[in-house]
């Protein structure tokens, strides 16, 4: 494994042409399956990143010596992005591209090496060697929502988001739907931050939540910073894409997490079968990829076994939060009773439900 710096990158993308590929290779055949992996964060933030490189590491521990696997991290969302994409496609046979916000470099740079296979993480846009690959976050954002609405003793709840982009709008609406069926009054604070990563912004935010009444507060951004807050403000949170206990061990009740590990695993396996395809995947807690850490132990029981009870409902269909009556913060009704939302109705949801304020 090759950890590449992403300023010696830029530096050598104006002379590439020229120059050998920062990575040798070896002879078609003779080599294993050579990945890499784009992340937007560091590996360190203990959040959405770190949950990649897990991924990553276990992909490379289980498929033994047929794959390689390098990465580069804090990658810019921005047209900065291109040239390292660049890099990656020129020593590498499979690269995952891992934020919503490198899909049009990722589409890009895949032009220019149509050899080479691209999969981009949370986006919907593909090329013939351009793949797209998702989890379900909300499925387990739902789940904290019930533990929120069933312990809440303000009745106001918090959400921490960093881009208005269905990815955080149905965490969102799931994480307000969920509480809402347990005390329909709740009102869900959000506040957005126009950022992945900064713990600072994190921090300053998540102190307005809990200024604003909130004892619950659910992150969608990457570093535990804000369930820090709510540790020295002794309100309740939960981990984003990983366990933060160790970070918050009182303030932390469970956490969301994202088990990326048997997607990679797979497409490594579709590669070197010659089986790849261009598809769009969108896997959640049925497939394994989402999934509920360790409960504190001051959640009551009863809260367990029903949150339990909701993750076991996504797997055999009997539960949905997203099934109406569901109307938007203006009360309009959005979605009829009985009606459930379509994947292709949630992969462009751009509106909050009602009880959502921000």
């Amino acid at each position: 494994m090759t950890t590449i710096n992403r300023r010696s990158l830029i530096k050598s993308a104006g002379a590439a042409a020229l120059a050998a590929p920062f990575i040798n290779r070896t002879a078609l055949g003779d080599a294993p399956l050579k990945t890499a992996f784009a992340y937007t964060g560091p590996i360190g933030d203990y959040g959405f990143t770190w949950a990649h490189e897990q991924g990553r590491k276990a992909m490379v521990k289980a498929m033994g010596g047929r794959v390689t696997a390098d990465y580069v991290e804090n990658v810019p969302e921005d047209q900065s992005a291109i040239p390292i994409f660049r890099d990656l496609a020129r020593s590498h046979d499979l690269v995952f591209t891992c934020s919503f916000g490198f899909m049009d470099q990722t589409i890009a740079v895949a032009k220019e090496f149509p050899k080479v296979k691209f999969e981009h993480n949370t986006g919907f846009k593909h090329a013939p060697n351009v793949a797209t690959y998702n989890n379900r976050f909300y499925e387990g954002r739902a789940a904290l929502g019930l533990i929120s609405g069933m312990m809440s003793k303000t009745g106001i709840i918090g959400y921490l988001g960093s881009f208005k982009i269905p990815e955080i709008v149905m965490g969102v609406d799931s994480y307000t739907l969920a509480a809402q069926s347990i005390n329909p009054k709740i009102k869900c604070k959000l506040l957005m931050i126009d950022t992945w990563f900064d713990p600072a912004k994190e921090s300053a935010a998540a102190e307005t939540l809990a200024n604003l009444g909130c004892d619950f507060i659910t992150t969608h951004t990457d570093s535990p910073a804000a369930l820090q807050v709510c540790e020295k403000k002794k309100i309740h949170g939960f981990g984003q894409g990983a366990d933060m206990s160790r970070f918050a061990p009182h303030a932390q009740l469970t956490s969301n997490l994202d088990i990326w590990a048997p997607y990679y695993i797979e497409r490594a396996k579709l590669t070197l079968a010659g089986k790849w395809t261009n598809s769009d995947s969108w896997w959640g807690v049925k497939e394994g990829t989402v999934k509920l850490g360790p409960y504190n132990k001051s959640v009551p029981d009863n809260v367990k076994a029903a949150s339990d009870k909701l993750m076991k409902g996504w797997v055999d269909g009997s539960y949905d939060c997203f099934t109406g009556p569901i109307a938007d913060q203006s009360g309009k009704e959005r979605v009829a009773k009985g009606v459930r939302m379509s994947d292709k109705e949630l992969l462009v949801l751009d509106w909050y439900v009602k009880g959502v304020e921000g």
